[in-house]
């Protein structure tokens, strides 16, 4: 499977994230020959307990975690729980069953949709389900001929500077962010899956759920 970056924007202190910054971001792509391809759509939801009383301090049960749905494969579905560092894979059925057990909550589910380009690019927003609030953007950052996650860095790491300095010179007010999760600590190999792409998603919501928080805390 080829080896993918998710990348998530950071914008400066003071500024938030909006629609002008994502048309930006498009149109640098196009501006380094990118090439709009189609639609692409990821899923990810939150997931807390529901503790009933005497379960209130219960150890044994994560505080939450991440479900993602993954566009590349309809049929599964990823837990990623980064407390305990676990990724595990089940058949999608299993948000059914998740409904249906009512032991945990939804508490809030993003859509991440892209738009492809030429070096298999995918710039999304960020937005809650069945919302058009726009909560941030992310970017994958795919390279084909490789599926060595080790192997791969060199190339990758190039083309992010390269994809850096286009967007320099839009003076927008931001950057993108690469945070590199250490996948030793999930088990994960140096052959690329999906489970990769799962894990970094998790990561990058963690950043940008910390970043709103302190920006947050700051207005408060």
């Amino acid at each position: 499977m080829p080896i993918k970056w998710v990348l998530h924007w950071q914008p400066n202190a003071g500024t938030t994230v909006n629609t002008q910054i994502l048309t930006e971001v498009s149109q640098c792509v196009e501006s380094i020959n990118g090439v709009k391809e189609g639609r692409w759509k990821a899923t990810l939801s939150f997931y807390k307990p529901m503790l009933r009383v005497e379960q209130a301090n219960a150890l044994e049960f994560p505080r939450d975690f991440l479900g993602i749905s993954l566009q590349e494969q309809p049929n599964k579905y990823y837990f990623v729980i980064r407390g305990q560092r676990l990724i595990l894979e089940a058949e999608s059925s299993i948000q059914t069953i998740m409904e249906k057990l009512q032991s945990y909550k939804t508490r809030v589910a993003l859509n991440f949709e892209y738009q492809l380009g030429d070096f298999q690019l995918r710039v999304g927003k960020v937005v809650p389900i069945h919302s058009e609030s726009l909560r941030g953007i992310v970017m994958e950052m795919e390279y084909l001929p490789i599926s060595s996650w080790e192997k791969s860095h060199q190339i990758m790491g190039e083309f992010f500077d390269i994809w850096q300095e286009a967007l320099a010179k839009r003076s927008l007010p931001g950057h993108f962010v690469h945070i590199e999760p250490i996948l030793s600590e999930f088990g994960l190999s140096d052959q690329y899956t999906s489970q990769h792409t799962a894990v970094q998603y998790a990561s990058i919501m963690a950043q940008m759920i910390a970043t709103a928080q302190s920006a947050q805390a700051v207005r408060n």
